[in-house]
């Protein structure tokens, strides 16, 4: 790409899209010119075109999303077979195990939720298809790491905001690397209460025919439901059977 082909204005109107979230719903001019690290003027004429276009809503104040915006990420989900492919297998393995069975991609140094089939709400916080999690300590983001070269695993590690969400939480880069080449050997990622208190979580890579891994499949249960020694035994069988069933399927 040369540099004459990268519009830097609707780079900057990305950045300020990403600076709203779950936990910063609404914003003024002032905070997302902070949290994006662009000048005011700058991150006011981006905000203000979103309101014009309809993406954003002002009060003189504040700015928030409005739901105009879901067309960019349905654009996504619409456009890729992913989620209609393992949509049904979702729905049977969660009906059959009777916990949520959720569906991943990696994106950075998160992973996104591209498909799930909840029973129960399981977090604290509501997962849905587009919700993003942390990937250094989610089941399925350690996946997706260990199926990558590990010197690009290694950078996106060192790169992570790596908060200590309980005191359960690996954080050390070492002790991430040694875990990744664990989850790499046995082929699943068990996760005790790392992202959540109560909250434990199994996945496994999903591959397409010719072995790539494109994305990965996790079972999510109450800590009171399913000891961590009983998770593999529990889980497992019924994730490997719907493992081997999407493989043909997956391009």
């Amino acid at each position: 790409m040369r540099e004459t082909d990268f519009i830097g204005g609707f780079a900057k109107g990305l950045r300020v899209i990403e600076a709203f979230g779950e936990a910063k719903p609404r914003l003024t001019i002032t905070d997302v010119s902070k949290d994006t690290g662009l000048d005011r003027a700058t991150a006011r004429r981006c905000l203000l075109t979103l309101a014009e276009l309809g993406y954003a809503a002002y009060d003189g104040k504040f700015f928030e999303l409005t739901p105009k915006i879901l067309r960019l990420g349905h654009a996504y989900l619409s456009a890729t077979p992913l989620p209609r492919i393992v949509q049904p297998y979702l729905d049977q393995l969660s009906e059959k195990v009777g916990q949520s069975a959720s569906v991943s991609v990696l994106d950075g140094a998160e992973i996104v939720y591209v498909a799930r089939a909840a029973q129960k709400r399981v977090m604290s916080i509501s997962l849905m298809p587009g919700s993003r999690l942390p990937a250094y300590c989610a089941s399925m983001g350690r996946v997706l790491l260990a199926a990558l070269p590990e010197a690009e695993a290694r950078a996106i590690v060192e790169a992570s905001d790596r908060r200590a969400n309980t005191p359960f939480t690996k954080t050390d880069p070492e002790a991430l690397m040694e875990e990744l080449s664990r989850v790499r050997r046995q082929g699943h990622a068990l996760i005790d209460q790392e992202l959540e208190i109560g909250l434990r979580s199994i996945a496994v890579p999903l591959e397409n025919a010719r072995g790539r891994v494109v994305a990965a499949l996790n079972i999510g249960a109450p800590a009171a439901h399913a000891a961590a020694e009983d998770m593999v035994a529990r889980y497992l069988p019924e994730m490997r059977a719907v493992q081997a069933a999407l493989r043909p399927l997956l391009a």
